[in-house]
């Protein structure tokens, strides 16, 4: 591929390794999704196990094909879903690599057809190494908590970094940090063995920052951790009403200390810091946090080599302080409703206000309770299709949304819900907190009264036009069901339309999704 050129794709059912020189790319890329992935702009020592890391947060990765005298790679998911999900994310923050930054983008390609040349050799011996598909996913974790020593600490590892490491397997429930016998540790819990699994597979002896900070994990002997006070050395996501206690904890280690000093971690978690990383120990901006009140920054793929230049230090969002309000563009305006985009984003957190705007009824502003939930809906939803047309979301310049002035109506594009008993995360300590996961063509139904059939949903869910694929009670539970959509895009629409809806017998259908599949 030539990274320069817009010359469009050659089109081809399959990427060959043997047809290298004939393709060309178009650096706008396709807007079809597909599997196969086209990543430009790569350092030229880049290896394979770099470029796998960049797909790994977002699922399997079945084959790779490198392009290294171009600075490209191919890269194919073990799903199309996965696929979306990981352009998705890399259109929010962009990946960078030894200081360089990465286009991610779709392949008109649908699959990889590779050959046996020394350089897919390597290729697949890297897939082999780092993919999940050989691990026995049946066998039980020892346990769902792990201990996490960090060997070589050159650098400050905070409470908040570890969270956004770990938090790319699956919801991070409770941790503690502490120094014992002079090194850094700390206890990690998930809601399950298979996250903690997943996470020690792929970052145990992982460094942090290049050549230091380097991860050595085991699962812990505890099942469960008791957490009680919330601040720089221990936290539960699931409790954020917890006190803060004392916030300077006792560290043994210098460079620990030097990490809570003021001006770099405050008493207050989330101010403002200067912090100076050398330019190759930066992180990512701030994208994703399952829990209301924290954001931290993600950093997902190969922990020792994706950095970002500018500001952003370890652990603090890139939101200002009181910026809540997303800016929503290219809505489909014959669909869309400030009802639609609250049920939405009500996913992922409380929407306090939602504006059509009057002249350009493609555009939105969607208000949420805090800056964290808006980081965490903007992650999550940008760039999927909704009602046929592709959503893009971006922090807004307003910091709240105007509710139009007593007797100027605005034909409703503008709706107060701050009072709205729909909200999800009002309560503190609520499941919900842990139960937080990007769009997917399978959604989770609770709240099903006993005299409603499998065949009374899968009617209502294709009464709308969408096709229902597969359908499965709980089998301990019958109030709570999967049921399978035939796309992500059918899924989205569906929560919307269904969440809420009236089975009589005073339920009401609750609707999310789900991060299991039927």
């Amino acid at each position: 591929f030539s990274s320069v050129s817009n010359v469009p794709y050659i089109m081809s059912t399959a990427a060959n390794g043997n047809d290298n020189k004939k393709f060309k790319g178009d650096v706008r890329g396709p807007s079809v999704p597909s599997r196969v992935l086209h990543i430009r702009k790569l350092p030229s020592d880049i290896t394979e196990t770099e470029v796998i890391g960049l797909g790994l947060p977002f699922g399997d990765v079945t084959n790779l094909l490198m392009l290294k005298a171009k600075n490209q790679a191919f890269l194919e998911m073990n799903s199309e879903e996965a696929a979306q999900n990981m352009v998705g994310y890399y259109s929010t923050v962009m990946p960078i690599i030894r200081h360089q930054p990465v286009f991610v983008q779709f392949s008109n390609h649908k699959e990889l057809k590779t050959d046996n040349s020394p350089n897919q050799e390597r290729a697949q011996a890297a897939l082999r190494a780092l993919s999940t598909s050989h691990v026995d996913t049946t066998v039980a974790a020892p346990s769902s908590v792990l201990r996490v020593v960090v060997d070589n600490l050159a650098y400050p590892v905070t409470l908040d970094a570890l969270c956004q490491i770990f938090s790319k397997f699956g919801t991070v429930l409770r941790i503690i940090v502490f120094t014992k016998n002079s090194q850094f540790q700390a206890l990690l819990q998930y809601p399950d063995g298979a996250s903690a699994q997943a996470a020690k597979l792929s970052l145990d002896g992982q460094n942090i920052y290049n050549s230091c900070c380097t991860l050595r994990i085991s699962f812990s002997k505890l099942t469960s951790l008791n957490v009680k006070y919330n601040n720089e050395k221990s936290r539960d996501f699931t409790r954020p009403d917890l006190p803060s206690g004392d916030s300077q904890p006792a560290i043994e280690h210098p460079a620990m200390a030097a990490a809570f000093t003021p001006g770099i971690i405050s008493a207050a978690p989330y101010a403002g810091a200067t912090h100076a990383f050398p330019p190759a120990f930066t992180i990512q901006p701030a994208v994703s946090s399952p829990y209301p009140g924290l954001t931290f920054p993600a950093l997902p793929g190969a922990l020792s080599s994706l950095s970002l230049p500018g500001a952003t230090r370890l652990g603090f969002p890139h939101i200002p302080t009181g910026h809540c309000v997303l800016l929503v563009t290219n809505l489909n305006p014959e669909r869309v409703t400030p009802h639609c985009l609250f049920i939405l984003f009500g996913v992922y957190g409380d929407v306090m206000r939602v504006k059509i705007l009057f002249n350009n009824k493609e555009n939105a502003l969607v208000q949420m309770s805090d800056r964290t939930q808006a980081q965490l809906a903007m992650s999550h939803l940008n760039g999927y299709r909704l009602y046929g047309r592709n959503v893009r979301i971006t922090l807004s310049k307003h910091t709240s949304v105007q509710l139009p002035r007593e007797g100027h109506e605005d034909q409703g594009l503008t709706k107060n819900y701050s009072n709205s008993p729909l909200h999800r995360f009002k309560k503190p300590g609520s499941k919900n907190y842990s139960n937080i996961f990007p769009p997917s063509a399978t959604l989770h139904l609770s709240n099903i009264p006993p005299s409603v059939s499998e065949e009374d949903l899968k009617m209502l869910f294709s009464s709308s036009g969408a096709v229902v694929k597969a359908f499965k009670f709980f089998q301990k539970d019958h109030k709570m069901a999967l049921i399978q959509m035939s796309s992500v895009e059918e899924a989205i629409e569906s929560l919307m339309e269904f969440h809420n809806h009236d089975l009589g017998e005073n339920h009401h259908l609750r609707v999310s999704f789900s991060k299991s599949s039927i």
